[in-house]
């Protein structure tokens, strides 16, 4: 009897097992098979769902510069926002990606991209080729900017020429700055330069210099929202070139992409001009 039971439990045992390594090869074959499907799948879907695929586990590190109104400033209610920073949340959103926003100042900012500490700039730089031939690596142009003198409210200079024998304010590493140095000795006129826009601004104001130069969208809102005592004399802005973002380094190129992209839908889909006339009114 006791023989009869054992062979009994041995063979329940045995097929409990069989029973179990069955269920076991079933599954995993089953977990191989989803994931095939899921890579066919990934694989055959539009760019916004693979880019949603491929940087589900990355956090792309932006730079950007601290005041550049309206693209980068803050705001009455300590917020941070700007044409800038708006366009790169909606690119993001539609293209699945993380981002951490990092507001270090123009100089540092670029400096940061250039070591590696972070993977993007984005601060109404524009695409030129000096850059280009220096390792700057461009997006598709988000905004056609040009480049204007500014002088204060009372100032009587309305031409190059009316610059002679005086000073000029510059932001560094700039296409204002590019293009007052492009004038200076045409016109004999010296070039003064500064690490931000507010004190390029003030110096004008203050007297010591008779103009500076900036980007005309920016020098429009600051002196609107600023009530600042500057204008801008008709006919002398530079021909204009497009703001981009940029890497520095070809790895960072997956985010290049996904920007162009996202772009190109937000252009699409209206939220584009939605930003602009936000900020700008256009």
């Amino acid at each position: 009897m006791k023989k009869a039971m054992a062979f009994l439990l041995c063979t329940v045992m045995t097929a409990g097992m069989l029973a179990g390594c069955g269920s076991k090869t079933a599954e995993t074959t089953a977990s191989t098979e989803t994931a095939a499907s899921t890579e066919t799948a990934a694989s055959t879907e539009g760019s916004g769902s693979e880019a949603a695929e491929k940087t589900s586990d990355k956090k792309w590190v932006v730079a950007t510069d601290t005041v550049f109104k309206p693209f980068e400033y803050t705001n009455d209610q300590n917020e941070f926002v700007g044409i800038d920073v708006d366009l790169l949340a909606a690119i993001a959103e539609d293209q699945g990606f993380e981002y951490e926003l990092q507001s270090l100042g123009w100089d540092a900012g670029v400096a940061a991209v250039q070591a590696g500490q972070a993977d993007a700039l984005i601060a109404g730089a524009t695409i030129k080729q000096e850059r280009i031939d220096s390792g700057w690596i461009f997006s598709d142009g988000y905004y056609n900017a040009t480049q204007t003198f500014v002088v204060s409210e009372d100032s009587d200079i309305a031409s190059y020429e009316d610059l002679k024998g005086k000073n000029v304010a510059v932001k560094n590493g700039t296409a204002g700055a590019d293009f007052a140095n492009s004038l200076k000795d045409e016109y004999g006129f010296t070039v003064t330069v500064f690490e931000d826009s507010p004190t390029m601004y003030q110096d004008v104001i203050l007297g010591n210099s008779a103009a500076c130069v900036e980007d005309t969208p920016i020098m429009a809102a600051s002196i609107k929202e600023g009530n600042l005592a500057l204008k801008i004399p008709e006919g002398m802005e530079s021909d204009g070139a497009p703001y981009g973002l940029a890497i520095m380094d070809e790895k960072n190129q997956e985010l290049l992409d996904m920007f162009n992209k996202g772009l190109e839908d937000i252009k699409a889909n209206g939220t584009y001009d939605e930003i602009i006339a936000k900020y700008l009114g256009e």
